[in-house]
């Protein structure tokens, strides 16, 4: 597509123009890439360099995938890999999606933060109109609340944007106190704190406890195996969901917890018991923020909820290392989490349909459609969770 300048707010043109690349021409601008996840300040990591080759060496986005660039003196300022695809809400037409995977969790664009971001929002805008040729957007997983949700729903307003939510969920995150003792102090669910001292206890009885994180080399790679070795020993594997039954799962676990050059890290922390792992969380941190992207446990060990313990433990590195300023649970609903995180996020699924063109279809009708929809994918994690040790991020009672 040719790129085409974007009007700011207040009729000026800056120098910003938006135009659609694909994957793999992206790639070929690493050091702008990474500059760019680098600047955006608040950014979550999916749609970072290393996350989104980390898909396509695994086989789960193609190279062709489509990206939405805006560009201005300093380089790339925006960016939002998406796809056009047939949905419910379209009735047999297509409509525009951002890329999601099951390893996506968060879909804002990527944007430079700083004074510029309204005028690199305009422009992004005008691209998404652009790039979905007046389509309508269906856009999953945008936390509406945070800085840049809030500016990117006030830029499709501003630009006459048709925009309604089929629902939201408030996603437990954790912001860093002062030191693990102000955590505590005033925690709303003491009486889960206090099991989890006592699961603790009953733990440290039967040998000796350690918790280990790593961020780099073979001690990161051995915690990647022996979370795919754990995971698949589980109900996961007997129902042929965990990562190792899925080759491209897998690969994508291996390519993403390895080497992450660029902005965007890596870590994983692991509970164990006299040397054998009990736990293990795999995380994705960048703009200051640690999401925890896969855990599994040992079921044999479910009535100690090592998952949870686990956690417990990485909140309290959270304040004594500061390895990062909050932590996401990067969950889809319901999480035992909601009882050990003190803080929420509004996560939601919006449509937006462009407002200078043609409304074959109503947005009411549009979201009616898609809740139904949404409605028939709850029930059914409903029945899923009914079976021991499901749900999609299970760490444990």
């Amino acid at each position: 597509m040719i790129a085409a300048r974007a009007r700011a707010p207040g009729g000026a043109i800056p120098d910003l123009a938006h135009a659609v690349t694909t994957l793999g021409a992206l790639g070929a601008e690493a050091q702008a890439w990474d500059d760019l996840t680098a600047r955006a300040g608040d950014a979550h990591p999916y749609y970072g360099r290393h996350v989104m080759q980390a898909h396509v060496a695994s086989g789960l986005a193609s190279p062709d995938l489509r990206v939405l660039v805006v560009r201005g003196s300093r380089g790339l300022e925006a960016l939002l890999p998406f796809r056009l695809s047939y949905d419910i809400c379209g009735l047999g037409r297509p409509l525009a999606l951002p890329f999601v995977s099951p390893f996506v969790t968060a879909t804002a664009p990527l944007v430079a933060a700083g004074p510029e971001r309204p005028a690199v929002l305009a422009a992004l805008v005008a691209g998404l109109r652009a790039a979905s040729d007046g389509r309508p957007w269906r856009w999953p997983l945008l936390a509406v609340d945070a800085p840049l949700g809030r500016d990117l729903c006030a830029a499709l307003d501003a630009a006459g944007w048709a925009r309604g939510e089929v629902g939201r969920f408030a996603r437990p995150v954790l912001d860093r106190r002062a030191d693990h003792a102000a955590f505590l102090d005033g925690h709303p669910h003491r009486g889960r704190l206090k099991d989890l001292r006592r699961r603790q206890r009953r733990l440290a009885e039967g040998g000796i406890v350690t918790y280990a994180a790593a961020t780099d080399g073979a001690a990161l790679a051995g915690a990647v195996e022996r979370f795919l070795a754990l995971e698949g020993s589980g109900w996961k594997g007997e129902a042929g969901s965990a990562m190792a039954c899925r080759p491209a799962h897998a690969a994508f676990a291996r390519a993403v917890f390895g080497p992450a050059p660029g902005p965007v890290r890596v870590r994983a922390d692991t509970l164990s018991l006299d040397g054998r792992a009990l736990a293990i969380s795999l995380a994705l941190v960048s703009g200051g923020t640690a999401y925890l992207l896969k855990t599994a446990y040992d079921e044999a060990a479910r009535s100690l909820a090592p998952g949870l313990l686990l956690e417990a433990e990485i909140v309290r590195a959270l304040h004594d290392d500061a390895f990062a300023g909050r932590l996401d649970s990067a969950t889809m609903g319901d999480s035992p989490l909601e009882s050990l995180y003190r803080d929420r996020e509004a996560v939601a699924e919006i449509v937006v349909v462009p407002g200078d063109v043609r409304r074959l279809i109503s947005l009411e009708r549009r979201l009616r459609l898609a809740r139904l929809e949404a409605e028939a994918r709850s029930e059914a994690k409903r029945l899923l969770r009914r079976r021991p040790g499901g749900g999609a991020r299970s760490i444990g009672p």
